[in-house]
């Protein structure tokens, strides 16, 4: 359950979300190996070498967008990243989750879609 004390909402302003996507989608086209979402989760497999940029992520995303949770798993051969919205983001989720597997800079003006 979201604590009500936590918004919906990413706290990045339009130039470092920007950035963000710039570095989001480096790291996808350097080690992304493959994504599949289960309605409110998204699963997302990196390289094993990408770890140190997986845990970067994570602590950035978690940052600004602090009612999505993060989970690292390391497998034979890959980085695992589980990424979970709340129900109260479900409207944003599809937008939220396209961010995090995007191979390109978003074009969008507004931060992740829920704000």
């Amino acid at each position: 359950m979201l604590s009500k004390d936590v918004p919906i909402a990413c706290t990045l302003g339009a130039g470092d979300y920007q950035a963000r996507m710039r570095w989001i989608a480096d790291l996808n086209q350097r080690s992304l190996q493959g994504h599949r979402r289960d309605d409110l989760t998204l699963h997302i497999d990196y390289e094993a070498g990408a770890l140190a940029d997986v845990e970067e992520l994570v602590r950035q995303e978690t940052a600004c967008c602090a009612f999505l949770t993060f989970q690292i798993e390391q497998r034979l051969g890959a980085v695992h990243l589980v990424v979970t919205a709340p129900e109260e983001a479900r409207l944003a989720a599809d937008t939220l989750f396209e961010d995090f597997i995007a191979s390109g800079p978003s074009t969008r003006a507004q931060p992740c879609g829920c704000c």
